[in-house]
């Protein structure tokens, strides 16, 4: 007996040893950069979600699968690529993209500033019947090629806004709702039956003018008048050759023809992809080999103390600026916001800090998708703030809801006795709705907190609370429009934010900075067992899946301040 539990510990041991020493070498192996072949292209398939910036380490992403696109890897390998030698083009392989208009300009622009290079740009798309965004993108590129047999869809943006009070009452759910003013939104799908008028300005204002510079831009791009892009929308949906007689794409190939494509002097450039060519060091290229630079991310709704993946946790976000305000090394900071906003306390937290910071290093705000409400909040006191012009952003305003299911439970034969020790015990039950005293107890709370909201933006800002207020009242604006009510200072993306911090920072504009950027890479152990979200999937539309991961994360907060949650995406 005694012999055959050594023979098990023995075997055992030697398990663990030999799994030690595989994983070992896997890790190495997976850290280890690859090796790039002299005559190169770098080939990027962007279809699917993409986020700003995915935390989770190699390791993590090979063993659990996280493969994430996201914008800083994109944008960081086009750096690198535009020069690095042995990349001689880039192939652009274009599908339906899960994100806002913010991220695609970001894209667009990387695809510019490579081309600087000389280098060439390929898009190949093989079928996309709802293409408009990366359409856009694509006409940023050398030749744009369809498949033979491929959908091209451009038929203009914009889409169907739900509201759900009908199925609400229905269902017997009341939403009690307070807010600072009119055009703060974010919950009239659960109070509205249609559009409210300053509901529906707001949005024909931000997607007039982010369509207008789409057909601007890219009228400008393949050579036509505005009306002809238009016209060409109108018609929307176009196959193979018709697509190539209608001006939208250059050449109609197969995949062995793109391959006779990607050719150099007759002999075939071999493929480098994404994956891999994000573990090359930028330092090997001579990028990112000076002073140091903080580059925090920003992303998702803002909740009151830690955060977790694709959430901003005041107190995490405030720990992040308070240590790159510390660190003597680092010249300057630059937070990128992606945000809908979220609790307004935790917002004041992390804008304290920001606050704190500028005292000692500049700080420069970059906006990706969205930076609004919340959003806005944190990045108001910043030295600078750029947006790109689809930046949604603004909307400062705030609000209070909370659902009284009553009847629901009623319906349901759900049934409660109350017990509670203060008058307010049971404000925020939803076994009841609010007391007229209550209701007016909360408008005063949030007129309060508006009233520092723009307080605080006003010096931020460099404005008058007067002036604020009048652009405020939870108006949202794209980058292109608060620029003009100065609600930002300059139009363009991470590279223009980095490049006003060096300057703020007394660094030469031709010098490399290195960028030092939070959140730091999750260990696998993280991932694995602390944030399952990072590797469920869910079958639910991205639309509807946002604005439900929103209310999740949002739910425990009282005041709020976020942008509407369903805006048309298309």
């Amino acid at each position: 007996m005694k012999k055959g539990k050594y023979v098990l510990i023995i075997f055992l041991i030697f398990f663990v040893l030999v799994t030690a020493t595989v994983l070992s070498f896997l890790y190495y192996e997976i850290k280890k950069p690859p090796t790039i072949k002299a005559s190169s292209y770098l080939e990027i398939n962007l279809a699917g979600p993409i986020q700003e910036y995915v935390a989770a380490d190699l390791w993590t992403g090979y063993f659990l699968g996280i493969r994430a696109l996201s914008v800083h890897d994109i944008w960081e390998s086009m750096h690198k690529a535009k020069v690095d030698g042995r990349i001689r083009c880039l192939l652009l392989r274009l599908g339906y993209l899960e994100c806002d208009w913010a991220k695609i300009n970001e894209l667009r622009e990387s695809i510019l500033d490579f081309r600087e290079s000389g280098k060439k740009v390929y898009a190949y798309i093989e079928e996309a019947p709802e293409l408009d965004k990366e359409y856009y993108l694509a006409t940023a590129c050398d030749r744009i090629i369809l498949h033979p047999m491929g959908w091209l869809g451009v038929t203009g943006i914009g889409g169907w806004v739900p509201f759900f009070k009908e199925g609400l009452d229905k269902l017997g759910v009341e939403a009690d709702y307070e807010h600072v003013e009119q055009y703060k939104t974010a919950y009239n799908m659960f109070t509205e039956k249609g559009f409210t008028e300053a509901h529906r300005t707001m949005l024909e204002s931000i997607y007039g003018d982010i369509f207008s510079r789409y057909v601007k831009t890219v009228a400008a791009a393949r050579k036509k008048t505005e009306e002809e892009f238009k016209g060409i929308i109108n018609v929307g949906l176009y196959q193979g050759e018709n697509a190539l007689k209608a001006g939208l794409v250059d050449d109609l190939m197969y995949e062995d023809d793109l391959e006779k494509l990607l050719q150099e002097k007759g002999k075939k450039l071999q493929r480098t992809r994404l994956s891999d060519y994000v573990r090359i060091p930028p330092s090997s290229l001579g990028l990112e080999t000076g002073k140091k630079v903080a580059l925090l991310y920003a992303m998702g709704p803002i909740i009151s103390g830690e955060g977790g993946y694709q959430a901003i946790g005041g107190r995490t976000l405030s720990r992040w600026i308070r240590s790159a305000r510390r660190d003597g090394s680092i010249s300057a900071i630059v937070l990128r916001v992606d945000s809908p906003g979220g609790s307004a306390l935790a917002s004041d937290v992390i804008g304290r800090e920001i606050e704190l910071a500028k005292k000692e290093k500049p700080v420069v705000v970059s906006m990706s998708d969205l930076a609004g409400s919340g959003g806005y909040w944190i990045s108001m006191s910043a030295n600078k703030i750029v947006a790109q012009p689809q930046t949604l952003t603004g909307s400062i305003g705030v609000l209070f809801i909370k659902f009284n299911l009553a009847r629901l439970y009623q319906k349901l034969g759900i049934t409660a006795e109350k017990l509670t020790y203060g008058e307010r015990a049971d404000m925020f039950s939803s076994f009841r709705a609010l007391t007229a005293e209550e209701k007016d107890f909360m408008k005063k709370q949030i007129l309060w907190t508006y009233d520092q909201f723009t307080a605080k933006a006003a010096l931020g800002r460099n404005m008058t609370k007067e002036d604020v207020d009048k652009i405020g009242k939870g108006r949202v604006w794209t980058g292109t429009q608060a620029k003009e009510i100065k609600l930002v200072d300059e139009l363009g993306g991470l590279s223009k934010a980095i490049e006003m911090a060096k300057k703020l920072a007394g660094i030469r504009a031709d010098e490399e900075v290195t960028l030092v950027v939070w959140p730091k890479k999750m260990p696998w152990f993280s991932a694995l067992f602390g944030r399952p979200e990072v590797r469920i999937k869910t079958p639910l539309p991205a639309d509807l899946e946002k604005l439900l991961a929103t209310l999740r994360i949002l739910e425990k907060e009282k005041l709020l301040a976020v942008m509407p949650f369903w805006l048309p995406t298309n």
